[in-house]
């Protein structure tokens, strides 16, 4: 087995849905960002067959999940009320702009690697677009959500930005410009429709989020700041934690919890490292603690976690 020091320490990554990058089963192929896509947020990700139910935060952007290799039947459900499922393949896509948080999980199948584009429109374009075509003040708009749907004109849109995404650096500013511009005009004459919760309008913003939960992920050896986290991200303790919560149905803190424990039960499968090491380098420097907190979170003590 690998010893502590074997494992390399996860690069800190941006996520909206909650550890979007450290509770989904899969990795990260490509992201966009930098000058060439202001105006969205653009991953690839390589999924496991099997995802469990996991919890889905509200953003304020518009988000579109697009389909790139492979087929699945997705399962998705309010807190607390039935699962909804979709069977979808190469070309469908999700779009949704929740103002809670949701449930979500999939069975993939068939030979193909399961494949999803992510993309965040930013709010700024969106509202801009919004007023440009209705007229409205953006408040009074938002997406309808769609599951497994499919679009040919958002397909090709789409498929332009997933070949701009794989020429990293040579991607043309100018290019994904007028496409994220292409894409939230046909977006809003499509598919706006009247934002009767305005709870999404004070959602976290994803950039925010995503800068966050990077943070947190990067620190999780290190004791738990709410206040300095907040400042990073440009607001205050109060206010960041009010819509973190919000967002993710977790408070920060709880949040930073769930992230070390996920952890240390990586590190307790596959590592030989003491249970004393495991425990400091997810930021519990006391073994009584690091196994009250570890017992609460998963029901087993780490020795026994380890033993199963």
């Amino acid at each position: 087995m690998l010893t502590l020091k074997d494992v390399a320490a996860p690069p800190p990554e941006r996520t909206s849905p909650i550890g979007l990058e450290n509770h989904i089963s899969g990795i990260r192929l490509i992201t966009g960002d930098g000058p060439a896509w202001k105006d969205v947020f653009v991953q690839v990700f390589s999924r496991n067959r099997t995802q469990h139910s996991f919890l889905v935060p509200a953003v304020a952007e518009p988000l579109i999940v697009w389909v790139v290799s492979g087929s699945a039947t997705v399962a998705e459900r309010d807190l607390g009320g039935e699962w909804a499922t979709s069977r979808v393949s190469v070309g469908d896509f999700f779009l949704t702009r929740s103002p809670t948080p949701y449930e979500l999980q999939w069975q993939a199948d068939g030979d193909q690697p399961f494949q999803v584009m992510h993309l965040y429109l930013s709010v700024p374009l969106f509202e801009r677009v919004v007023r440009g075509i209705l007229g409205k003040a953006c408040s009074d708009v938002t997406v309808k959500d769609v599951s497994g749907g499919s679009d040919t004109t958002l397909s090709h849109i789409l498929s332009l930005l997933h070949g701009e995404l794989a020429m990293a650096e040579k991607a043309s500013s100018l290019f994904v410009e007028g496409l994220a511009q292409g894409l939230a005009v046909h977006l809003v004459r499509h598919y706006a429709v009247a934002d009767t919760d305005r709870r999404v309008r004070n959602a976290l913003p994803g950039s925010k989020l995503r800068r966050a939960t990077a943070l947190m992920t990067a620190r999780l050896d290190q004791p738990f700041d709410l206040n300095g986290l907040a400042h990073e991200v440009g607001m205050s303790g109060f206010h960041f934690s009010r819509l973190f919560k919000r967002a993710t149905g977790l408070s920060p803190s709880l949040y930073v919890i769930r992230q070390r424990v996920a952890k240390a039960q990586q590190l307790l499968q596959e590592t030989d490292s003491s249970i004393l090491e495991i425990g400091m380098a997810v930021g519990y420097s006391s073994p009584s603690h690091f196994a009250q907190i570890f017992r609460r979170e998963t029901g087993l003590s780490p020795s026994d976690y380890r033993r199963g």
